[in-house]
């Protein structure tokens, strides 16, 4: 069979997977469909790339793990710019379909829990969220497990010759972000030295900095859209979306900051 460009990307498949369920059909439901199909989409790409990125930073491959995350922060800008297109849809239009969603959540997105959790932002009870058994949850208890992109990195750091503290390089990879006291002064060195690790940081930053700007702007944009009513699925909504803001991923190099 030859391949086409329909067969190879499954464009029939893809575009009987937009199945609005509100009746009367309200117009902007499909956007709502499409604009989430895409994101969940984003977030398969940038587990891709994270992965590789994370193989690379263990190697102290910089040049190419500076590539890799550079690709990361342009799919990161782009998904922050689709909260434009989202914010096109009124409030009055989402509560024509909104009881019709019932359960169903973003709060549910297991990909973005995995995403969150490569990054460093461990939460147990994002495993649980997902049904026992499920290859959705096999998947997060490893990513809860797994060393996050920095622990790689200081992997990384290791294997070209840097001395890393223990505390920061044998810590439980299933703990949040916490800054290291001890590791502080060996990455001001790096810094000091303007080399290739140092323009990696600052790129780790871009990167800890871009998802702290979705958070915020996907906070804005349900608040906009719901107020403060409790989200679909009977999260807590913008009260629980605010509680997840200015957490940093790399709170290390924000803390270097006000020593350079």
């Amino acid at each position: 069979m030859d391949i086409t460009y329909g067969r190879y990307l499954k464009i029939p498949e893809l575009l009987s997977l937009q199945q609005p369920v509100g009746e009367p059909r309200e117009h902007d439901e499909m956007l709502f469909i499409v604009i989430h199909q895409v994101y969940e989409l984003w977030f398969r790409q940038q587990l891709h790339e994270g992965d590789r990125l994370g193989d690379l930073l263990e190697r102290a491959d910089w040049d190419h793990a500076h590539a890799t995350l550079h690709r990361m922060l342009k799919i990161l800008k782009t998904m922050v710019a689709q909260i434009d297109v989202l914010e096109t849809m009124t409030p009055i239009s989402f509560l024509q379909f909104r009881a019709f969603l019932q359960s169903a959540s973003g709060f549910q997105s297991w990909q973005f829990r995995a995403f969150e959790m490569m990054l460093g932002a461990k939460e147990p009870r994002a495993v649980t969220r997902s049904p026992q058994g499920s290859a959705e949850r096999l998947e997060l208890e490893r990513r809860l497990a797994a060393p996050s992109l920095w622990m790689r990195f200081l992997r990384g750091l290791v294997a070209a010759g840097v001395q890393v503290p223990a505390s920061s390089l044998h810590r439980d990879p299933a703990l949040p972000p916490e800054p290291d006291p001890a590791l502080q002064p060996v990455l001001l060195q790096l810094y000091r030295n303007q080399g290739p690790i140092h323009h990696l940081c600052e790129s780790l930053v871009d990167l800890d900095e871009g998802v702290q700007e979705w958070r915020y702007r996907h906070v804005k944009m349900v608040e906009r859209t719901i107020g403060a009513k409790p989200g679909t699925g009977g999260s807590a909504g913008v009260a629980y979306l605010r509680s997840t803001l200015f957490k940093p991923l790399f709170p290390d190099l924000w803390d270097l900051r006000s020593q350079l």
